[in-house]
């Protein structure tokens, strides 16, 4: 006699963002969503596209909510279906560059987080920006980004370590300049590289990163003085890790600077 199959137990309030959805029927949405503690996961909203449903004011990007589903009975399968969301509060809806900024890092987690991977740190991280991000603390805006995608590249273990050269293992000298290359890591920078910080800054950044306190906000600190340069090195990195095809939110950054 074949063993009773277990019924899937139901995930139930459970803090998230929604990163992304497209339309599964003609009343229905699919709905990717980062949680807390199971990582990135796809959900079936059924009926959420009729004006009556209660998921068409919650289910919206860089809005803290709270969401409850029952995982798919195929454990082959990675769509669960959404019973609950409801908006957890907070702030409000982020505007004009700090939006763009947002969806810009949603689309970085399509990319690169895999369905059903946990990444706790990674979403007090994001939680954490989209805060700014509501506070339009332009200032902030360029800090707070490259600060994410070192804990982004770190969480997903594409970054490698900040206080040796990569394919030697040789430490840094403090003074010595230093660039980040998709292909080879952390090495000595070349007189053709036009951005490289000091050993002394990557080593402060590894520190921050390894910070058993403080969190993002020590990463924060670290990036703060060097965002700028960070910026250029990173996102070459992040589009290394993501493919050929050109991010939709950069390209649409571009465009709008362009006009």
């Amino acid at each position: 006699m074949s063993a009773a199959r277990i019924a899937p137990r139901r995930v139930a309030d459970e803090p998230a963002f929604v990163l992304h959805s497209y339309d599964w029927s003609e009343t229905s949405l699919i709905v990717e969503a980062f949680t807390r503690a199971h990582g990135r996961v796809a959900l079936v909203a059924k009926g959420a596209k009729r004006p009556s449903s209660g998921f068409r004011p919650v289910l919206l990007p860089l809005q803290p909510v709270r969401l409850g589903y029952t995982p798919a009975r195929d454990e082959s399968a990675d769509i669960h279906t959404l019973k609950s969301a409801d908006w957890a509060g907070g702030h409000v809806m982020p505007s004009g560059e700090a939006l763009l900024s947002g969806l810009y890092l949603n689309e970085l987690l399509l990319r690169l987080l895999a369905r059903g991977d946990p990444h706790p740190v990674l979403f007090d991280a994001y939680a954490a920006v989209v805060r700014v991000l509501a506070d339009h603390q332009a200032a902030a805006l360029e800090p707070v980004l490259r600060s994410f995608e070192l804990v982004l590249l770190r969480e997903v273990g594409l970054l490698p370590s900040l206080d040796v050269q990569t394919l030697t293992l040789a430490p840094l000298r403090g003074a010595q300049p230093y660039v980040l290359v998709p292909e080879g890591g952390l090495r000595e920078a070349a007189p053709s590289d036009r951005v490289a910080l000091p050993g002394t800054q990557w080593h402060a950044l590894q520190q921050a990163l390894d910070a058993p306190e403080g969190g993002f906000a020590a990463v924060l600190r670290a990036c703060a003085p060097v965002s700028a340069e960070l910026k250029p090195l990173l996102r070459t990195l992040l589009q290394y890790h993501c493919g050929p095809a050109l991010l939709r939110t950069r390209q649409l950054m571009k465009d709008l600077q362009s006009l």
